[in-house]
């Protein structure tokens, strides 16, 4: 059990990171120029878009780490 935790936590954290530098390149990227950029919208639309991302893996899983899924189906079983 905590095999699979560590694994969903790490599944978890690689997924939020990766939504976080999505999020923000896309905001960066509405400015013109560099010098116009709202680094404050860019952090708070990053950070946001990180804890959503952890919150609907906690929902409902995440394909990335197919052994929790497999464990936790196994575990509602019994």
């Amino acid at each position: 059990m905590k095999t699979q935790m560590k694994e969903f936590i790490k599944a978890t954290l690689i997924r939020a990171v990766r939504t976080i530098a999505q999020t923000a390149v896309a905001t960066i990227g509405t400015s013109a120029i560099i010098s116009e950029v709202n680094w404050l919208l860019v952090a708070s639309s990053a950070a946001l878009a990180g804890v959503l991302s952890v919150l609907t893996a906690i929902a409902t899983g995440l394909p990335e780490c197919p052994t929790c899924a497999v464990e936790a189906a196994k575990d509602k079983e019994v």
